[in-house]
């Protein structure tokens, strides 16, 4: 088959097909073992105002900046004498009362990018505020650990910079049943009958078709193996509860896969935002409660480590809309059974020392909490990862 019509069929942007003559090749490769631990990434898309996440409720500052903005003391849950979480946190606090949450403060990176897409960006590839990179930090992690595809899964319809490799891609998928399905379709094995193993040597077809015999064969290997675990509990009814159930009966079935990646989105609330953010922070905390209810039935959250991220902050002043504009550095949730500083890692943002623009100046490079998970909980080479080094901090 000619290359264009080859890249006109593929349609999907998974190219699942079936390829016999060499799936039980993948299928049975050797695995290195590195570990059992999983990492579960959430990201709080839109940039979530983290002042009003948990809020410095002592400080003159916060009211002066927000008067029409402000949570009031009525509507916080106190966790520390000058910190309080949002009412609508109430299952996130009931997991920091068991010593399972801890809470990194004035996260960030220099020269921070306010574009929700340029700073994803960076997040996803851990790179430099000037430095673009096609390749995200969970994508090099399976090039070089991971093995296949199935290493990495988002809970998603399609995949993300932060799961693509140089080498290998991670897989996409919010139904293993329907992603399965996909390779059993007669359109599919039309396309087989049209290749022959000789397209694995040609230049501009070899490529594809490996990745199509991998992403086939993970295909197979998540559907056969998720389907031996089906999930007991309850989850809230809106996609991110469905999103977390279908990566807890991942976990829970014993899956292979090293990291997930889950996603929330709405949370760029430039106007209105008291109504919106807590409706999306209930969401969020009460999914994430079943979640780890779920997985400490099955006795896998010991083994499994949750990071919450969003993209960037929101200013520390309102605006006229009754709402927040992109900001800086922002709070990030760290999720687990063994943490070793639980609450409160850091300092409080400091609200009389911001930036030119009016935002939170970091203290934590977000790099640094990659490195640490990588070093510290995936036990793999955070350097090689992320091609620079960067200090580790001590929460795990």
């Amino acid at each position: 088959m000619k290359r264009r019509n080859f890249l006109k069929q593929s349609t999907l942007a998974s190219s699942l097909v079936l390829v016999p003559s060499f799936v039980k090749a993948f299928e049975t490769v050797a695995k290195e073992s590195f570990g059992f631990k999983k990492l579960v990434i959430v990201q709080l898309s839109g940039g979530n105002d983290g002042l009003n996440t948990i809020v410095p409720f002592t400080n003159d500052l916060y009211y002066k900046n927000r008067p029409n903005l402000f949570i009031p003391k009525k509507d916080l849950i106190k966790a520390t004498d000058h910190l309080g979480f949002h009412k609508s946190l109430a299952p996130l606090k009931n997991l920091y009362d068991q010593g399972y949450l801890t809470i990194l403060n004035n996260v960030g990176y220099p020269n921070p990018n306010r574009s929700h897409f340029r700073s994803t960006d960076i997040w996803q590839t851990a790179s430099d505020a000037n430095e673009y990179l096609s390749s995200g930090w969970l994508g090099r992690y399976i090039d070089i650990y991971g093995k296949m595809p199935y290493s990495g899964i988002e809970l998603d319809d399609s995949l993300s910079l932060i799961l693509k490799g140089e080498t290998m891609n991670g897989i996409a998928t919010k139904n293993p049943k329907i992603l399965f399905g996909n390779t059993q379709t007669p359109y599919f094995k039309k396309l087989l009958n049209k290749q022959s193993e000789t397209h694995l040597s040609e230049h501009n077809l070899g490529y594809l078709y490996k990745t199509m015999i991998e992403a086939s064969s993970s295909a197979k290997y998540i559907y056969e193996t998720s389907t031996t675990f089906e999930s007991t509990f309850t989850y809230p009814k809106n996609p991110f509860g469905e999103q977390l159930k279908t990566t807890a009966e991942f976990i829970n079935s014993h899956l292979e896969s090293k990291v997930y990646y889950v996603s929330m989105g709405g949370f760029d609330t430039h106007a209105n935002q008291a109504n919106k953010q807590s409706s999306l922070l209930q969401t969020y905390s009460e999914s994430m409660e079943v979640f780890i209810k779920d997985l400490k039935q099955n006795d896998t959250f010991k083994d499994t480590l949750i990071l919450t991220f969003s993209e960037f902050g929101r200013r520390v002043k309102q605006n006229a809309a009754g709402g927040t504009d992109h900001g800086a550095a922002n709070n990030v949730f760290i999720l687990g059974q063994n943490l070793k500083t639980k609450g409160f890692y850091n300092e409080s943002p400091d609200l009389e020392n911001l930036d030119a623009n009016g935002d939170i100046v970091h203290s934590i490079d977000f790099r640094s909490i990659y490195a640490t998970i990588l070093d510290q909980w995936l036990r793999v080479n955070d350097t090689k990862i992320l091609n620079k080094t960067f200090s580790k901090l001590d929460f795990i």
